[in-house]
């Protein structure tokens, strides 16, 4: 009698096993390198988009820093086993636009599951960056940010200055660091972080000067890079001439020097806008930010600058069905909706990368309750981009920013002259540019 009841149950228990499977939402995976409070936030706003339907569900998982990511995500995906979506930095661009079958572009995306994303929807700068060279689009943006220059004004007024005068050109910062010098106001005039970026890509943006041949990389894998000549010469030695008169000190690189102007040691930094929530929770002095200085010799008035930060990036695998690239599609449209970009853009720091997000979190009074923010958004907007301000499309990217550091660090060190330090660099650099085209093409 109890077998028979066993035997009779089993169907029910099939059927409903079916039922709940059917009913189970599709699940895809996302991998992230948004730690601390940038992982709460991200895990906050994942929470949102499974709260608002039933049909999807994301599971977000940290990996830990974006080349970490990186190298965890292509590993996974030659085993078969690559996550739905994957965040990956803005340098690691080129890679997974060369990475072929690993990656569905969004335009696809699109294409294949039938759910609009609308590349008129990101602000130009930041929609050019993660396009392909005739426009469509490769990846969701994200986590944006620019470079700014940022002031620490309690140390302008110790130096005598108006924390609001204008440091428009590198004459004018050069001034300020002079008197911050000799009222000791600080124990550093100015510093940087992130000196390959700020000051060869973002200096190669705003003066609309060419990094690297077609279209810098747009155009093909294998450009020519352009870092020795006369205007990056110029530019560094601007900078070695700063430091051996003391009026700017290298720090290190990416962003490690951060903590030193968080400390209150520096006059000047220049550094991602994104530092702007850790400024805010932890500064003991006042401070604010202002665009990136220019050369008027270089050009009369600078123009866009570039983004930094990462992208979302839908992966395949051998398994993967249609609802689960449904599931990434709609993903994407959820956080690029106004409410949700602008949310994230005031917890963290980073710029809203949808037009109609940075007109929510403008008629909602964010930039006047919080001056200084909107710098990195009307940078990043005062002109269309052009060719050499949309971004840098390089592979091997990451070790041509080491390699750039490195002799950088041998110029200050050796009393090189920028032309020499950038000859060299531009040598090395070409060499990893090369190899990556030669790997893509094997």
């Amino acid at each position: 009698m109890k077998r028979r009841l066993l035997i009779a149950a089993a169907p029910v228990t099939a059927l409903a096993a079916a039922t709940a499977r059917a009913a189970a939402p599709v699940t895809i995976t996302l991998w992230h390198a948004m730690a601390g409070a940038l992982g709460q936030k991200l895990q906050a706003t994942v929470d949102a988009f499974n709260k608002s339907q039933t049909a999807y569900q994301v599971d977000a998982v940290y990996k830990g820093t974006y080349p970490q990511v990186l190298t965890a995500t292509i590993a996974a995906w030659r085993a078969g086993k690559a996550p739905s979506i994957a965040q990956v930095f803005d340098v690691g661009t080129a890679d997974m636009l060369g990475a072929g079958r690993a990656v569905v572009d969004v335009y696809k995306l699109a294409a294949m599951t039938g759910v609009a994303i609308d590349p008129a929807t990101y602000i130009p700068a930041v929609r050019g960056y993660y396009s392909l060279n005739d426009g469509k689009m490769g990846a969701a943006p994200f986590n944006s940010s620019t470079a700014t220059m940022w002031i620490n004004e309690d140390v302008f007024e110790k130096a005598g200055l108006d924390p609001k005068m204008s440091l428009a050109t590198w004459d004018d910062v050069i001034k300020a660091a002079r008197a911050i010098k000799a009222r000791n106001a600080a124990p550093i005039p100015v510093m940087t972080s992130w000196p390959t970026w700020v000051h060869f890509e973002q200096f190669a943006a705003i003066h609309n000067v060419e990094y690297a041949t077609l279209n810098d990389g747009f155009g093909g894998p294998k450009p020519t890079l352009k870092i020795d000549t006369a205007p990056f010469v110029k530019n560094l030695g601007t900078i070695l001439s700063m430091q051996k008169e003391g009026l700017f000190k290298y720090q290190g690189r990416d962003g490690a020097p951060s903590p030193i102007f968080y400390a209150g040691k520096a006059g000047i930094t220049f550094d991602s806008s994104s530092i702007y929530g850790q400024l805010k929770q932890s500064a003991k002095f006042k401070f604010n930010d202002t665009y990136l200085p220019y050369h008027p010799s270089i050009i009369k008035s600078p123009i866009n600058s570039i983004i930094g930060g990462a992208a979302f990036w839908a992966m395949t695998a051998p398994d993967r069905t249609k609802p689960e690239y449904t599931a990434v599609a709609h993903f994407f449209n959820f956080i690029s909706q106004p409410g949700n970009d602008s949310g994230w853009s005031e917890a963290t720091g980073y710029i809203p990368v949808t037009t109609a997000g940075n007109a929510l979190i403008t008629k909602q009074g964010f930039y006047t309750a919080n001056p200084g923010t909107n710098i990195a958004v009307e940078q990043l907007t005062r002109t269309q981009p052009t060719n050499f301000s949309r971004g840098i499309r390089l592979g091997g990217m990451p070790e041509v920013r080491v390699i750039i550091e490195e002799e950088w660090e041998r110029a200050i060190q050796n009393n090189t002259p920028a032309k020499t330090a950038l000859a060299t660099a531009q040598h090395r650099a070409q060499a990893v540019i090369n190899r990556f085209a030669q790997s893509i093409h094997a």
